[in-house]
């Protein structure tokens, strides 16, 4: 069992669809307050055992938003949106098959989700960015950066008047990594009034889900884009697939699917 495992077993979370390198399970953000009606799908994904891959929303139609859960590929075990994006087009450095297709954002809260040759997943900081900007194969950008390495929260995130609105509540999609290299994806969703108003845009502060992933075990985190963009499905051990859709198509997602093996 993993660490990440362990701590979140040690919490009490129940895992469903549980198979080689990737399951998932679904609980409460907070057991009482205004957060006690947020729920939160938690992924935990072994780069190790399944390969990450970014997809484009249509080769037709470039970088545009058009990509939803809704069309999660049938060899994916789990699918999210990747990234923050701007008028339909991805923000920031933007990788695919060792291509760079975008030049890197600035910014000190801009962090990068890095997929070298090997399948390795790295999160990056700015100042680490340009000693490793020539081996990724798959990397994309976003903001804010929720925990800099050794679960440390950043500067901007500890007091209001830093450049982050602290207060604002909203849907969240976050992703991390812990220092084993293992990924943590987490997904919040208002649940009052159940399933119809889950996508319903209210949830967590930036710093409160800062604490949250760290509580889950990583070591770097990073927010992608929330609000009526967030969006996530996984694919159980049964072959079923399941879907938390949203009302914003996205130009980017993160695609995880089962190694292939070598002849």
């Amino acid at each position: 069992m993993t660490s990440t495992a362990a701590l979140l077993l040690a919490l009490g979370v129940a895992w469903h669809g549980v198979q080689p390198g990737m399951a998932w399970s679904q609980l409460r953000f907070s057991k009482e307050g205004a957060l006690s009606s947020v729920n939160v799908v938690v992924v935990r994904i072994d780069p190790r055992v399944l390969s990450l891959r970014l997809e484009r929303a249509s080769e037709d139609y470039g970088l545009r938003a058009t990509w939803t859960v809704a069309r999660m590929p049938a060899d994916a075990l789990a699918a999210f949106n990747a990234g923050q994006f701007i008028g339909g087009i991805p923000w920031g450095w933007l990788v695919v098959d060792g291509v760079e297709q975008k030049a890197p954002g600035t910014g000190r809260l801009a962090m990068s989700l890095v997929l070298d040759r090997t399948g390795r997943a790295q999160l990056v900081t700015p100042a680490e960015l340009p000693a490793i900007r020539g081996q990724a194969q798959f990397a994309f950008q976003s903001y804010p950066m929720l925990l800099a390495g050794g679960g440390e929260i950043p500067w901007e995130l500890l007091a209001p008047g830093r450049g982050i609105d602290l207060g604002h509540r909203d849907s969240r999609l976050a992703i991390g990594i812990t220092r084993s290299g293992e990924v943590i994806v987490a997904l919040t969703r208002f649940s009052i009034a159940g399933d119809v108003a889950g996508s319903l845009p209210w949830g967590p502060t930036v710093p409160e889900m800062a604490v949250f992933m760290r509580g889950l075990g990583a070591d770097r985190a990073m927010m992608l884009d929330g609000g009526i963009s967030s969006q996530l499905a996984v694919r159980g051990a049964d072959g079923v697939a399941r879907r938390w859709a949203n009302w914003r198509p996205v130009p980017l997602a993160v695609i995880a699917t089962r190694r292939q093996r070598l002849p």
